[in-house]
């Protein structure tokens, strides 16, 4: 990686992020990510959101379900907001260049970058040896996702950005190599709002996850509003009220991720929730939440149920979408062939 500052990018502003098509869809994906697409979409960014089937082949899945599994994360997109004529919305593996982009990149990317990505750490666990290649460089695709559409942000989670900066290291180390200055972007994270990393219900310390393997642990888009309710009444607490200040939540992991989540689905503040309910019991303030959650979540998932019903109209939104992504793809992955010296007739 060079130390000289890279020559600006002057290409349009283009927004990116994918979710992996695999297992059911939950209240962290809502609040971390489609709800953001859909602000971003309607404050007129240009946005493009694809599946990330590709991603989701790392480890094992059920080749009868993966189809399925795509389907419903379009249909999540679609039914919570995003208008497939404003956004790009398409499956990963319909676009061809991901792959021919991600294997340049992994004879740019270093050894050594990879070597530090905590996440293939975690999912890999004692048994390392035994994880498929593809899980060790996802990152490196992860890159070619974001950089062959030269998107120049990208809404991330917190335990993604290390993998952001290594799409940053990456375009910035193509570009030098090949004396193609501001070629690819150095694309920015985007990461805001009070619920960008939703936890577990059961586990204040643990992010909600489809792998999860208490049901009880999550909201899934699919609950209906008495699942919802009964889950978040469930949910882990301490016996202390509310705090009267933010401050108070500092210790107090599964409250603050209530908080965080009230917060999220009414649009406010941590704070304002605070001023509204602090001193109150969980007794009084849970009722709440699940009000509001079974109000926020209740039209994305009766739109869901709907779009799945109609599988032909999901395909036709996949089809336009992935006919949109290349369009924009093609020619970045052409010039990079050219700026690499492959030959061309």
């Amino acid at each position: 990686m060079t130390d000289q500052t890279p020559a600006p990018y002057t290409g349009p502003r283009r927004i990116l992020s994918g979710i992996q098509a695999s297992g059911a869809l939950h209240l962290g994906n809502y609040l971390g990510a489609l709800k953001r697409f859909v602000e971003l979409q309607d404050q007129g960014a240009p946005v493009l959101v694809f599946v990330a089937d590709m991603h989701a082949i790392t480890v094992w899945q059920d080749p009868a379900k993966l189809a399925a599994q795509t389907r419903e994360i379009a249909a999540a997109y679609l039914a919570s907001g995003l208008d497939p004529k404003t956004a790009t919305i398409f499956p990963q593996s319909a676009v061809p260049a991901h792959a021919e982009l991600a294997w340049i990149f992994n004879c740019v990317a270093r050894l050594g970058w990879l070597d530090r990505m905590t996440q293939f750490k975690e999912k890999s666990g004692k048994h390392k040896e035994r994880a498929s290649v593809g899980l060790y460089t996802y990152p490196v695709l992860q890159a070619a996702d974001i950089l062959l559409y030269k998107a120049t942000e990208v809404p991330v989670g917190e335990d993604q950005k290390q993998h952001l900066e290594l799409t940053r290291d990456i375009a910035q180390k193509f570009n030098a190599d090949f004396d193609a200055p501001g070629f690819f972007p150095l694309p920015e994270p985007l990461i805001q709002g009070p619920a960008t990393r939703v936890m577990s219900l059961r586990d204040g310390a643990a992010k909600m996850s489809k792998s999860d393997p208490s049901d009880n642990s999550r909201i899934n888009l699919t609950d209906d509003a008495d699942a919802i309710a009964a889950k978040i009444r469930k949910a882990k607490t301490d016996p202390e009220p509310l705090p009267e200040t933010l401050d108070g939540l500092a210790d107090r992991a599964e409250a603050k991720n209530l908080v965080a989540i009230y917060a999220a689905l009414s649009g406010q503040t941590r704070e304002q929730v605070i001023a509204q309910f602090g001193g109150q019991g969980f007794g009084a303030f849970k009722p709440a939440l699940a009000d509001l959650a079974v109000e926020s979540l209740a039209p994305v998932t009766a739109e869901m149920r709907r779009l799945m019903d109609d599988p032909a109209e999901i395909d036709r939104v996949l089809k336009d979408g992935a006919e949109r992504a290349a369009a924009i793809a093609e020619p970045v992955v052409a010039e990079t062939k050219k700026i690499v010296g492959f030959w061309r007739a």
